[in-house]
C-alpha cells in the first residue's frame, strides 16, 4: 500500500508543478517572440490603429481608396461610374443611385457585359457593405488588371453613402 501511496503523492506533485510550469513556458515563448520581433528591421508593431482603408490599401504604390468627399463630389458632377460588388439581391434592396451591379463572385460572367458600358478613361468607384468587406477591392484590383487606370474603392461605401444621406434607388434599374 505505501508504494501506491507514495505513487499518488508524486503523481500530484507532478500535476501541481506542470500546472505552474505550463503558463511560465508560455509567458516566456511570448516574451521571446516580442523581444525577436522588437529587434527585427521589419517589426510587426504590437499596438496601433488599423483603419479598414489601411487594410484594403493596395499592393502598388498607388492607393486605391476614395474618401466619401471625393466620392460625392464626383458622383454630383456625374463624373464617375459607380460599381456594386455585392451580391444582387443587395443590389435589389438598395444601391448608390445609377450605380452598375458587378457582383466579385459572378465577375467572369458579368464583366464583359459591364466592361463595353464604361467609356475609356472614366473614373470607376467600387463599393460593397462594411467595414470587413474585401469584395470592392478586390474587384477594384481585377478592374486596375483588365486595363482600366481610374479604379477606386469606397470603403465601406454602402454603409458610408447611406449614413451621409446621399442618392439611393432601390431595384435592378441599372444592373447589366
Amino acid at each position: 500500500m505505501k508504494g501506491i501511496d507514495d505513487l499518488l503523492t508524486r503523481d500530484r506533485s507532478n500535476r501541481r508543478q506542470a500546472l505552474w510550469q505550463i503558463p511560465a513556458i508560455v509567458l516566456m515563448a511570448g516574451l521571446v517572440g516580442i523581444c525577436v520581433n522588437y529587434l527585427r528591421p521589419d517589426a510587426i508593431p504590437v499596438v496601433g490603429d488599423w483603419p479598414v482603408e489601411t487594410s484594403m490599401a493596395a499592393t502598388t504604390e498607388d492607393n486605391l481608396i476614395i474618401s466619401l468627399p471625393e466620392a460625392a463630389k464626383l458622383f454630383s458632377a456625374r463624373a464617375a461610374v459607380f460599381i456594386d460588388a455585392r451580391d444582387e439581391q443587395n443590389y435589389e434592396n438598395g444601391h448608390i443611385r445609377g450605380a452598375l451591379s458587378l457582383p466579385w463572385y459572378n465577375v467572369s460572367k458579368r464583366f464583359p457585359g459591364i466592361a463595353g458600358d464604361i467609356p475609356s478613361g472614366t473614373m470607376i468607384i467600387i463599393y460593397c457593405d462594411g467595414e470587413g468587406c474585401h469584395l470592392s477591392h478586390d474587384l477594384a484590383v481585377f478592374l486596375l488588371d483588365k486595363g482600366f487606370e481610374n479604379v477606386r474603392d469606397l470603403a465601406n461605401g454602402w454603409t458610408v453613402w447611406q449614413n451621409a444621406n446621399l442618392p439611393v434607388e432601390k431595384g435592378n434599374a441599372v444592373s447589366s
